[in-house]
Order: C-alpha cells, then structure tokens, then sequence
C-alpha cells in the first residue's frame, strides 16, 4: 500500500491549500482516510478523517469550520481543502489510511498505513 500526499507548499495567513493524498497498491478499498500534523517539537495529531461507509467525517476543534475533507472513492483519493489558514496551520502534513474503521479517528494507531507528508508552511 502506498499513500502519495501532494498540493502543500507556502502561504500568507488567511490563504488556502488543497492537499491531496492517493492510495494505491491494494485491491479492497480502505474504510478510513485521514490527515495528521506534526509542528516541530509537537506530537502528531489528527486534524480531520472520512470513513467510506456513511461518509462520516470528523475534524479537530482547531480546524472545524476552516478545513474540509473529502474522497473520491473512484480515485482512491483523499483531499483537505484548508482555508483561512493560520500561522498555527504550519506543520508537515501527514495522509493516513486503514481497512478497517477502529479506535479513535484522532488516534494515530487506528491508521496503520501512512504517506511520506507533505510541508504547509503559513506565514
């Protein structure tokens, strides 16, 4: 399985990033997508995740009403369209995925496959 992130790169505070992330490498679909974000010195944490069933979607208090996250199942591909962002929105962006929806959607051992990441840089 291999989950390839793109679209971060640098922008002003109140801008707007699009970040991609595309699953390959597996035939079943996988349940459970998401986004994480490592600032430096800081633990990883979940931002937001869409499961495929019902298409629940779940996002982190600091990020409700300002980002959004989607999937196109027929792509395998899974977005986050960040907007009005803040300084406090740098970090490296992480993609992750499970099969199956299990634990907490905030919780780094409910995904057990994970992109490379991607930098978003607001300032």
């Amino acid at each position: 399985v291999q989950l390839v992130e793109s679209g971060g790169g640098s922008v002003q505070a109140g801008g707007s990033l699009r970040l991609s992330c595309a699953a390959s490498g597996y035939s079943n679909g996988m349940s459970c997508m998401g986004w994480f974000r490592q600032a430096p010195g800081k633990e990883r944490e979940g931002v937001a995740a869409i499961y495929a069933g019902g298409g629940s979607t779940f996002y982190a208090d600091s990020v409700k009403g300002r980002f959004t996250i989607s999937r196109d199942n027929a792509k395998n591909t899974v977005y986050l369209q960040m907007n009005s962002l803040k300084s406090e929105d740098t970090a490296m962006y992480y993609c992750a995925a499970d099969f199956w929806c299990t634990g907490n959607w905030y919780s780094r051992a409910s995904f057990g496959y994970w992109g490379q990441g991607t930098q978003v840089t607001v300032s």
